[in-house]
């Protein structure tokens, strides 16, 4: 930074702040007390040790020079050019150290980073040496032993080719002036590296370091509030500006923090992760009572000639009805406990609907609610009806007037009411299903809806509404008039809770033995 000063004499004076090592560079003198006197090698010797023991307390160091210019040597215009102004033969006039103590949140939220599978390196403007000191008290780097820090520049290029040589235990310094250098195989060595620190970094080197960790498959969050972070900001898939940044910061960025608090990033990752946790449920949800177990009702028509066991109608209000409160009480649920203790997703082979859950939907849990259905279809059927099962397989157009000696009137109300208890099973099996999958990793007992950070009374309150919603279409009468719904036998209300038990039953065995054997098939093939 230079700014121009109008003095009395003569003169102008030009004053230039900046990196230290830059501005001793451009000094031919150094101001003493008892005036100027020749810059030497000597002197910028100590210049360099001072700045480096400032930088090693993690203090941002700048020097300040200054340089007197003629009135009738120097044009002055409205808009200066580099070129036009006085750059060298300046006079040193010291140093100034800078000590910004980071945040107390930084730490802890770097650490609980790192917990959560993410990587944090720091990019900066720094010295090297100030930027790995800063980097050291926030937890950006945590390696103590000196030797294992290691400035790009001095590592040979043997080691570089080697690829198989990272070591987790070292620390990579980029400086900027390096970056114009690298090639492909230079990034791809130096971000496999769990630590980095890039300093004296320009925009466009900001802006190089996204490009190439994306190269690399990594998903980027830059954190900035200045103008040079710009560019990076825009680039990143989510860029970070803090409250108190430059307007161009905030306007490149997908994100403001308000509070200028780096934990709240953390905390916007957790509420990412836990809503895309809980649209996998409500996926999980919904399926087998309102996807699968309406699917096979129409096949075993279609193919094995039962009578229908679900109609259209019951269909319609399993899908808008019965299951939308339960799905949407879902999206209420707390953080799991290993929720920021899992890895972060890749994107490509990790979607929102994978195999793993449209298997567990359909040949699990999908299964289960279809069986218990048709079991309850045809108890209905052998023991209030007193048709034996297997006479209504392959039955087909046989199920009319005189079938097993019944009027087709007989037949018809038959069909209605196991309609109606194949129904209200479907709704019953449910609530087994919605307890067991509120949560993925973690077992029921550990999650408990109704107490701690894990309660959601919402789940028994919708499921509760579903369930009077249900008696209704079995019991009044205008229903069952126009939807041909009927009242079923009373054990029909009760049985489905067994088989509700089982499905709960079985989702927590799968998830007991994914736990306990982490590296089992059913843990490989859990949702």
């Amino acid at each position: 930074m230079l700014t121009l000063h109008e003095i009395q004499d003569e003169n102008f004076l030009f004053i230039m702040k900046g990196a230290a090592e830059i501005i001793s560079g451009r000094c031919n003198y150094v101001m003493t007390s008892d005036g100027q006197i020749p810059m030497t090698e000597e002197i910028r010797n100590k210049i360099a040790d001072q700045q480096l023991e400032y930088a090693k307390n993690g203090e941002r160091v700048l020097s300040i020079a200054q340089v007197e210019v003629p009135r009738r040597t120097f044009k002055l215009k409205e808009e200066l050019e580099v070129e036009d102004l006085p750059l060298e033969n300046l006079v040193f006039l010291g140093m100034m150290a800078l000590l910004d103590k980071p945040r107390e949140e930084a730490l802890p939220t770097i650490q609980q980073c790192r917990i959560s599978g993410m990587r944090v390196m720091m990019v900066t403007g720094d010295h090297p040496v100030t930027a790995v000191a800063i980097a050291r008290q926030v937890g950006i780097v945590t390696v103590t032993d000196e030797s294992k820090i290691r400035n790009f520049s001095e590592i040979s290029a043997q080691e570089m080719a080697n690829f198989a040589i990272v070591d987790d235990d070292t620390v990579i310094v980029v400086k900027g002036d390096d970056i114009p250098l690298l090639s492909t195989a230079n990034w791809d060595w130096i971000i496999a590296h769990r630590e980095i620190v890039f300093a004296r970094t320009l925009p466009e080197q900001k802006l190089r370091i996204v490009k190439e960790c994306q190269r690399l498959g990594h998903v980027m969050a830059v954190t900035g509030d200045g103008v040079n972070d710009a560019p990076a900001l825009k680039q990143a898939e989510v860029g970070v500006a803090m409250g108190g940044g430059s307007d161009i910061a905030k306007d490149a960025a997908d994100l403001v923090l308000i509070d200028n608090n780096f934990s709240s990033i953390l905390a916007g990752i957790e509420q990412g992760r836990l809503g895309f946790d809980n649209l996998k449920k409500v996926i999980m949800y919904l399926i087998p009572a309102g996807s699968f177990s309406e699917l096979t009702p129409v096949l075993a028509m279609m193919l094995f000639g039962l009578p229908l066991p679900l109609s259209a109608f019951l269909m319609i209000i399993i899908a808008v009805v019965t299951d939308v409160g339960p799905s949407q009480a879902l999206t209420n649920e707390n953080s799991e406990a290993d929720l920021m203790l899992r890895p972060p997703r890749n994107r490509k082979t990790d979607p929102l609907v994978d195999v793993r859950l449209l298997a567990h939907a359909y040949l699990f849990n999908g299964i289960i609610e279809s069986f218990s259905a048709f079991f309850m279809y045809f108890y209905y059927y052998r023991v209030h009806a007193g048709i034996e099962p297997g006479s209504l397989v392959f039955l087909f157009d046989g199920y009319t007037d005189g079938f097993m000696g019944r009027s087709a009137d007989e037949l018809q109300e038959h069909m209605y009411t196991a309609q109606t208890v194949f129904f209200v099973c479907l709704v019953i099996v449910q609530l087994g299903n919605v307890l067991t999958i509120r949560t993925r990793h973690v077992l029921f007992k550990d999650h408990l809806p109704w107490k701690g950070r894990s309660k959601n009374m919402s789940i028994f309150i919708a499921w509760s509404i579903s369930f009077v919603f249900t008696g209704a279409i079995v019991y009044l009468p205008f229903i069952n008039d126009i939807f041909k719904t009927r009242h079923i036998p009373t054990e029909c209300w009760f049985i489905p809770f067994f088989f509700a038990a089982f499905i709960f039953g079985a989702n927590e065995l799968r998830k007991y033995v994914a736990i306990r054997f982490p590296t089992s098939f059913v843990a490989k093939a859990s949702w």
